[in-house]
């Protein structure tokens, strides 16, 4: 069926379409130049998920990074989207799930991120993903500085050796 919709492994050739994406899904404040969004995919520590559907169309993704902070492994969810006509159907929590079980993998015990302070529906997804509020960052997004609220999440089944 034409609607299945798997998840895949980011590739160069995914670029424009997530750039395209990212533009329908974020006003300008929030949207990464394609510049930034190839430096964000292809970075060399970068767990990149793609929801396409079977035909082809790039239908959402997320970007995370893994770095070492403080002796960790630590992994940032630089951003995650999902085309607004696929949003409530689960694809977001796949993608999420999806990359805490990749950074798993890579030894990572914690995971953070960023949301908007105004997006009640994005802060209501992330909490019932376990996410928890650590701080606001005030100015954070755009010219015009609006704040972030910082969530963060130990990743379930980490074991330290």
């Amino acid at each position: 069926m034409s609607s299945e919709i798997f998840l895949r492994e980011y590739r160069a050739a995914d670029l424009e379409a997530m750039f395209q994406l990212d533009e329908a899904c974020f006003a300008d404040e929030f949207r990464f130049d394609r510049e930034s969004m190839r430096e964000f995919a292809e970075e060399r520590n970068a767990v990149v998920q793609v929801a396409e559907k079977v035909g082809g169309e790039i239908v959402g993704f997320v970007i995370a990074h893994v770095e070492s902070v403080a002796s960790e492994w630590r992994a940032y969810i630089v951003t995650l989207d999902v085309a607004p006509e696929h949003r409530k159907r689960g694809l977001a929590t796949r993608l999420m799930r999806e990359v805490e079980v990749c950074a798993l993998a890579a030894q990572v015990r914690w995971i953070q991120l960023h949301v908007f302070a105004g997006n009640e529906e994005a802060i209501r997804f992330y909490e019932r993903l376990g996410y928890q509020r650590i701080r606001v960052s005030r100015g954070y997004y755009g010219a015009t500085g609006l704040d972030a609220i910082v969530y963060g999440k130990d990743l379930p089944g980490f074991i330290t050796i």
